[in-house]
């Protein structure tokens, strides 16, 4: 089983010159490894790319990905490794999904394919990532 970050699927939807190819040959090598799934926060991302739910049910369904809800523990991890990052300095508010989908993984012991290393391999550092030149 491999959660999905958001970037590698919006590679699809908007057909990205420089990474569609790579992110759809890593969608199909994690299918045939196991399950690809995505939690709540990648969907509501997701959603920002339709206009109709239908629509994002169907790219949800022909991606053939599982929508797992996250766990509390999964929340309450996103939580307290958030607020390490502010402590840290971090300043960017629009970062908690990250933190979200790296928590989820974690607790989920699942490696996370994404283009987007820097938080995971900071505040989540066991976690497996499928990431290029990773």
């Amino acid at each position: 089983m491999t959660l999905v970050d958001t970037n590698v699927l919006l590679d699809l939807v908007t057909n990205d010159p420089r990474w569609a190819d790579w992110s759809i040959s890593q969608l199909e090598a994690g299918s045939l490894r196991g399950p690809l799934f995505i939690n709540d926060v990648v969907y509501a991302e997701l959603a920002v790319r339709y206009q109709r739910i239908e629509d994002l049910e169907a790219f949800v369904e022909e991606a053939g990905l599982e929508i797992l809800s996250m766990p509390r523990e999964a929340l309450f991890l996103a939580g307290k490794v958030f607020t390490q990052y502010r402590h840290a300095g971090g300043s960017r508010t629009g970062v908690l999904p990250d933190f979200f989908v790296g928590a989820h993984a974690a607790v989920a012991r699942q490696p996370v394919l994404t283009r987007d290393v820097g938080r995971f391999r900071t505040y989540f550092p066991s976690l497996t990532l499928i990431a290029p030149n990773a």
